[in-house]
């Protein structure tokens, strides 16, 4: 494994297949560990490479099972989601000024700064004069 890490792609190719296919004649309960962890240091060995790529170059295929990937999906949604919460917040600025809301008030009520608020009312005050 470790010389998988130091190696130049070109031989981390041939080095990698060679430790895969070690690691799928190990028994049962090692096997899953050890090919989460190839995988894993595949997955930073080649960051220039897409799954797929990496798919056809090693015969893996299982890349969705592995926890690398799991966390990383874990984190995506949790930003996604976060940015869509941020999104409505914003929107939503306009429609609580039209109630009479100050900018205090609207970053107090959506828990923004109230810098923030400000910005979104200027840069929509913008949007608006743009489009008329």
């Amino acid at each position: 494994m470790i010389k998988l890490v130091v190696a130049t792609e070109d031989k981390a190719v041939q080095q990698a297949k060679n430790l895969i296919s070690q690691v799928q004649q190990t028994d049962e309960a090692n096997r899953s560990n050890l090919l989460e962890l190839v995988e894993t240091m595949l997955i930073y060995k080649f960051v220039n490479k897409s799954q797929q790529e990496l798919e056809a170059m090693f015969g893996l295929t299982d890349w969705r099972q592995t926890k690398f990937y799991q966390e990383v999906k874990e984190e995506t949604k949790q930003e996604i989601k976060e940015e869509i919460r941020e999104e409505t917040k914003l929107d939503t600025i306009p429609r609580l000024l039209k109630f009479g809301l100050s900018i205090e008030q609207i970053a107090e009520a959506l828990e923004l700064d109230v810098e923030q608020v400000r910005q979104t009312i200027e840069k929509q005050g913008e949007e608006g004069i743009g489009s008329n």
